[in-house]
């Protein structure tokens, strides 16, 4: 394997947790439905679903983790497409996922609000730093 390709790797690794989200949001989904028995069509809009289902963590996390990570997808592939990724890049790439991946436990188990907050704020502020990092790189080139 290239070097050049090895910020893909922690790009999977967020594509690999929001797989795991994803199959947590059927299954609370599918449960809940079954469980209170409620029909399918009673969700037909996001309103709908928030004054009818109880259990709303995964799909909000779901929803989560198309917000700031999308950054991180872009930031990974324009670091790839340049071919700038230095060895801290790539350190904080990973460090991002561990804190995301941090921050998706939180939310889908004990959810503390405060930690969860402060693990958002960390892998919020690793991706800008990587950013800064990156300008940087990008203009010594």
């Amino acid at each position: 394997m290239h070097p050049r390709y090895d910020i893909f790797f922690p790009a999977i690794a967020m594509v690999l947790l929001t797989a795991i989200v994803w199959v947590r949001l059927y299954v609370d989904r599918i449960g809940e439905l079954r469980a209170r028995r409620i029909h399918p069509q009673m969700l037909a809009t996001s309103r709908q679903v928030a004054e009818t289902l109880q259990n709303l963590q995964s799909a909000d996390h779901f929803r989560n983790l198309f917000e700031v990570p999308v950054l991180f997808y872009a930031l990974c592939g324009f670091l790839a497409i340049t071919q700038l990724t230095t060895p801290l890049l790539l350190a904080c790439a990973w460090g991002f996922v561990a804190l995301r991946a941090y921050h998706t436990y939180i939310h889908l188990t004990h959810n503390k609000v405060m930690r969860r907050f402060q693990a958002y704020v960390a892998s919020t502020s690793v991706l800008f730093f990587m950013w800064v990092l990156f300008a940087i790189e990008l203009l010594k080139a």
